[in-house]
């Protein structure tokens, strides 16, 4: 990325990757418009990242109409953007023949049709702008079939998809489209009534990451070619065995 100062918009900014991204790149922006749930953990990082970017908190749910319509007004009235990042999400943990749909609903409206509204906002500014860049933030899960985590896991590889797809479409509007697909990662996404059965403690300690590592392996990636982003070497093994995997199946 240029020393040049740009206006970022990231979703799910109040914790996790999404309060990273504000974090790192506080530095490369003059606004971030920080869209979150939680106005007292948006109010803390504005107070933070004072004196280094100028963040504006955006309170919305991103999984109701009402949230991304604030998001997107936001978008147009502090824009407009460079940066866009997707990065809101969470998960259910279960069988999903004995799951509540409406929370499978509101996974998808957050994951997919959030994304598509914001990024359908985002992209005509940028083309007039001469260019931008628009992180999709999905999963390893994108490319591995995980037990209890179905719809989750198909949200997210939609998102590799589309952000392929995206890019396609806008190379030519010097627009960068980056699909991040980490593994595990210490964010509180398992620390939500939805994963009180899922034991963190059975998961390896190597296959766990840091969200200021793989951010900073994303926002690396941005001056590079490559569309889909696995930060971490084991991650990128588990990925080639799972896809060798599935290819061998279907042979």
């Amino acid at each position: 990325m240029s020393d040049t100062r740009h206006t970022a918009l990231v979703t799910g900014a109040s914790a996790g990757l999404g309060e990273e991204y504000c974090r790192q790149l506080a530095e490369r922006c003059d606004t971030i418009i920080a869209v979150a749930r939680r106005a007292d953990r948006l109010q803390a990082l504005q107070a933070e990242l004072a004196g280094h970017t100028r963040l504006v908190p955006v309170v919305a749910d991103l999984a109701t109409v009402e949230g991304v319509t604030r998001t997107v007004e936001a978008l147009r009235q502090q824009g407009p953007p460079d940066i866009l990042v997707n990065n809101a999400g969470f998960s259910t943990f279960g069988d999903f023949g004995h799951s509540v749909l409406e929370d499978e609903l509101q996974v998808v409206r957050l994951q997919i049709d959030a994304t598509l509204e914001l990024v359908r906002a985002a992209v005509p500014f940028m083309r007039e702008r001469g260019g931008g860049q628009i992180i999709n933030v999905a999963s390893i899960g994108a490319f591995l079939n995980m037990k209890h985590t179905a719809v989750y896991g198909g949200c997210k590889a939609f998102m590799v998809s589309f952000s392929q797809a995206l890019q396609a479409e806008v190379a030519a509007d010097n627009i960068r489209v980056q699909c991040l697909c980490p593994g595990l990662t210490r964010t509180g996404i398992h620390d939500t009534s939805y994963f009180e059965g899922f034991d963190k403690a059975r998961m390896p300690a190597e296959l766990w990451m840091d969200a200021a590592p793989v951010v900073a392996a994303s926002l690396a990636a941005l001056e590079q070619e490559e569309v889909v982003v696995v930060p971490g070497a084991i991650n990128r093994d588990m990925v080639r065995s799972g896809l060798q995997q599935q290819l061998q199946s279907i042979q």
